[in-house]
């Protein structure tokens, strides 16, 4: 990628566009990748991982991952919630481009690949999945969380891949000390190095006219 990186707003490395072959929620096929964007050879291990250890998403609604790529989350979401609108969305315009193209492809209609900003400001999200662009330094990948997350909708869950030798625990725990109040963050599973982490966000379920606060 020379002196691009995955997260580059538009990477000026040349496309070297390819077709990989993929399984994603029990569908394969192909889809496009190309240089300049996160995993471009294969699925990556640790999204390989949160896809292995996340649970069912929700059937509709708005559901979101975070640092896209070239859409296996998303496209993942989209397929097993075809009812659902699943927001795919990264900084890097030629990503983005590439899960417009695999969404067509695969005909799921349900996907839109947009950058941050793009995202209306009233949608709240039933779920949230990412491998979270570690690299991009603590800085902004604390950022980006703290933006991202507090847009889960009541009783909804974020899960993220990170690797535990780039800072897992760390993150965890810094998680766990941003998002007290109304949150709970948990290591939700560990396979291959990677750890799989929950947060949840909690409110009240209503019962009648008793108000029971989600556990």
């Amino acid at each position: 990628m020379g002196l691009d990186h995955y997260f580059s707003a538009s990477p000026s490395s040349a496309e070297h566009l390819r077709r990989i072959p993929v399984s994603l929620a029990g569908r394969s096929g192909e889809v496009t990748t190309a240089g300049g964007v996160f995993s471009p050879d294969h699925v990556d291990g640790g999204t390989a991982v949160l896809l292995s250890n996340t649970p069912p998403a929700p059937p509709g609604g708005h559901l979101l991952d975070l640092g896209c790529g070239w859409g296996p989350i998303a496209m993942s979401l989209a397929i097993a919630s075809p009812h659902a609108t699943v927001w795919a969305v990264d900084v890097n315009e030629r990503a983005l481009d590439l899960v417009r193209r695999n969404a067509h492809g695969w005909g799921l209609e349900n996907i839109n690949a947009v950058l941050p900003d793009d995202v209306p400001d009233d949608v709240v999200f039933r779920t949230i999945r990412s491998n979270p662009p570690i690299r991009v330094g603590k800085n902004e990948l604390h950022g980006l969380l703290e933006r991202w997350i507090p847009r889960l909708d009541e009783r909804s869950d974020a899960w993220l891949v990170v690797q535990r030798n780039l800072g897992s625990d760390s993150l965890q725990r810094w998680l766990d000390a941003t998002f007290h109040a109304g949150y709970s963050v948990t290591r939700a599973a560990t396979a291959r190095g990677f750890r799989v982490l929950k947060v949840r966000r909690h409110g009240a379920v209503r019962t009648g006219a008793v108000d029971v606060v989600d556990a």
